[in-house]
């Protein structure tokens, strides 16, 4: 039913595919508009409207090695590292 499709980004003017799959999400989820600019300009232009993320370094409460997270440890609250959390949401 869908064919790949080339774009052009109108940000960087670089041609980019837009997929059947993706076609069809577009059509499954009410979006009117193809994409206007490929992936990687979409990714900067979000980036850059969400400013810089502060990340924490605590212990992890499962390995005892470091972990990193995007929000303050409290005391009472167990942090992960990202691969005992990746373990941990799959189990």
């Amino acid at each position: 039913m869908y064919e790949d499709k080339t774009l052009v980004c109108k940000a960087c003017g670089a041609e980019f595919v837009f997929t059947a799959g993706e076609q069809e999400f577009y059509e499954k989820n009410n979006l009117l508009n193809e994409p206007g600019r490929c992936k990687a300009c979409r990714d900067a232009r979000k980036n850059a409207t969400r400013g810089e993320r502060k990340m924490y370094t605590t212990v992890c409460a499962e390995c005892g090695g470091e972990a990193i997270v995007p929000f303050e440890p409290r005391e009472g609250r167990p942090s992960y590292c990202s691969a005992c959390f990746a373990k941990r949401s799959n189990g």
